[in-house]
């Protein structure tokens, strides 16, 4: 008897990812990207924006997504007027350290040329967060512009995890680094302390996403299995300047945030109001 059950979330995404890597890979040789990366402007420096080079106590990585699996169509103008390079020059005007766009299609409404649209008028590193399973995907992301890229352990074995965090940082790349299970988060921390810190922050996702449950006390639970907090992105949940402060007394000054700021009907003064300004 065949099980009826619904696949979790992060399943069907990544399933349907597989199909499409391998159809794109179909219409665009390696070669091909490959030299596209070449051409590519530098990457800017992704994790120095988040830690060395910041101008506030709290970096802000801010993120344009235009729905979720979870939320669907977060906002009904989305539908038709979406502009992700008015968002993003909001974000950058409002403080945010660096800008986070999904590009996946199908279940985000996303589009990988937004990142050279993006790069091209707003001076913030560029973060492609996506479902990222094939190295091939890793010059993708290049060739497109990105200036890092979000691995996240759950999609990604013992030896496609560091082939492609050490791709990218081959390319000059930055990497975030995300778990939500704690096996996960032991095993991303391990990682980071065999082939180093460098080009790397490690996130843990609030959202569960098997579930899509949100519980900011996630992350001060999984700082506990991490050497160094001040490498470390609280990801998914943060709606006020009092999670912010939550947080920080856990010694977390880095967060991904997104949903919240891309539900109210001005981004940019929203995430100003998160920092306080």
């Amino acid at each position: 008897m065949s099980d009826a059950r619904p696949k979790p979330v992060l399943d069907q995404i990544v399933s349907h990812k597989r199909g499409e890597v391998e159809r794109a890979k179909a219409g665009c040789s390696l070669d091909e990207l490959t030299a596209r990366a070449g051409r590519a402007d530098p990457p800017r420096d992704f994790v120095h924006a988040l830690t060395g080079g910041r101008q506030r106590d709290f970096a802000i990585i801010a993120e344009i997504k235009r729905r979720s699996p979870s939320a669907g169509l977060i906002r009904p103008e989305y539908e038709h007027d979406f502009d992700p390079v008015l968002i993003a020059t909001a974000y950058s005007n409002a403080g945010a350290s660096a800008i986070s766009c999904l590009t996946d299609e199908k279940f985000f409404g996303g589009q990988t040329r937004f990142i050279s649209r993006i790069r091209a008028e707003v001076a913030l590193p560029v973060l492609r967060k996506d479902f990222l399973i094939d190295p091939w995907q890793v010059y993708e992301s290049r060739a497109a512009g990105a200036d890092a890229i979000l691995l996240i352990a759950e999609c990604l074995d013992d030896l496609l995890l560091p082939e492609m965090l050490e791709l990218a940082r081959s390319l000059g790349m930055g990497v975030l680094l995300e778990a939500y299970a704690r096996d996960q988060v032991e095993r991303t921390a391990d990682l980071m302390s065999h082939i180093g810190h460098e080009g790397v922050l490690l996130g843990v996702n609030n959202r569960d996403l098997t579930t899509m449950r949100v519980d900011i006390g996630h992350t001060l639970r999984a700082a506990d299995l991490v050497p160094d907090r001040s490498l470390f992105v609280s990801e998914s949940g943060i709606r006020a300047r009092a999670d912010l402060d939550q947080l920080e007394q856990g010694g977390v000054s880095i967060a991904l945030v997104g949903e919240h700021l891309m539900r109210q009907a001005d981004p940019g003064s929203a995430l100003a109001t998160l920092l306080g300004e």
